[in-house]
C-alpha cells in the first residue's frame, strides 16, 4: 500500500489527499514534520519536503506534489483531475502552479510559519506584521477566485479539476490559520462549502495540528 509523508497542516499533501480521495485510491499516513530535517526523510527527498509517496512492495517512490499528481492522473484512469482539451488542460496546470506559488507564497507559506512553525518548533510568538499582510494578499486571492467563478462553475472550467483541489488546500490550511475574512466572498465560500462536503474533504476537517486551533467554523460546512 502507498504512504504518504506529510504533516496535518502540509498545503500541497492535502492537495494530494483531496486526488487520492477523489480517485479512491487507498494510503496510510505517515506523520513527518520536515522543518525537523529528520535524516531517514531527507534521504529520501533531500529538498526535505512533504509530500512524499513511497510504495515499499513495488520499490515506487513519488517526490514533489505536482509530479505525484500527475502519476496517478496518468496510472489511474478514474476520476480525471486534468481534463479536456489542451488548452483546458493547459489553463488548469496554470491554475494549479498560481496556488502552488503565489497564493503560498503570499498567504499560506507566511502564515504556517508565522502560526505553526513558530510556535510548534521554536516556542515563538508570531510577528503581528506578517500576519496582517498575508491576510490582505488573501483578500486580493479570494477576489481572484471570485473572479473566475463568476465565469466558470469550476475553477478550473466547466468540471471538478486539480485546479479545484490545488486552490481548496492551500484555502484550508489558510482557513485552518484564521487567515481568511470570508465577508465579501460568496463566490469563493459557495464554491468551498461545496467542497467541503466532498466525501474525500471530510478526513481534513477532523484533523489538528497540536498547539494550533481553528476558528469555530473551520470544519462546519455551512460556514
Amino acid at each position: 500500500m502507498w504512504q504518504l509523508y506529510q504533516f496535518p497542516l502540509c498545503p500541497f499533501s492535502r492537495k494530494i489527499r483531496l486526488l487520492l480521495g477523489e480517485k479512491g485510491i487507498g494510503y496510510e499516513l505517515v506523520r513527518e514534520s520536515p522543518w525537523q530535517r529528520r535524516d531517514e526523510f531527507v534521504d529520501m527527498n533531500p529538498a526535505g519536503q512533504t509530500p512524499v509517496m513511497v510504495d515499499a512492495t513495488r520499490n515506487l517512490l513519488l517526490i514533489d506534489s505536482m509530479a505525484i499528481a500527475e502519476y496517478f492522473e496518468e496510472t489511474v484512469d478514474r476520476a480525471a483531475t486534468i481534463n479536456g482539451t489542451a488548452a483546458n488542460r493547459a489553463e488548469i496546470r496554470r491554475l494549479v502552479t498560481w496556488f502552488d506559488t503565489q497564493f503560498f507564497r503570499d498567504v499560506t507559506g507566511p502564515l504556517l510559519f508565522e502560526r505553526m512553525e513558530k510556535r510548534v518548533a521554536h516556542g515563538a510568538a508570531p510577528d503581528a506584521r506578517v500576519l496582517r499582510e498575508s491576510m490582505k494578499a488573501a483578500i486580493r486571492h479570494l477576489d481572484y477566485t471570485d473572479y473566475l467563478l463568476d465565469h466558470r462553475q469550476w475553477l478550473g472550467g466547466a468540471t471538478l479539476s486539480l485546479a479545484d483541489l490545488a486552490a481548496a488546500a492551500q484555502i484550508s490550511v489558510t482557513d485552518y490559520l484564521g487567515g481568511i475574512d470570508w465577508k465579501g466572498h460568496e463566490q469563493t465560500a459557495r464554491w468551498y462549502r461545496g467542497l467541503k462536503s466532498r466525501p474525500s474533504f471530510r478526513p481534513l476537517l477532523s484533523e489538528r495540528m497540536e498547539m494550533v486551533t481553528p476558528p469555530p467554523h473551520y470544519d462546519n460546512v455551512d460556514f
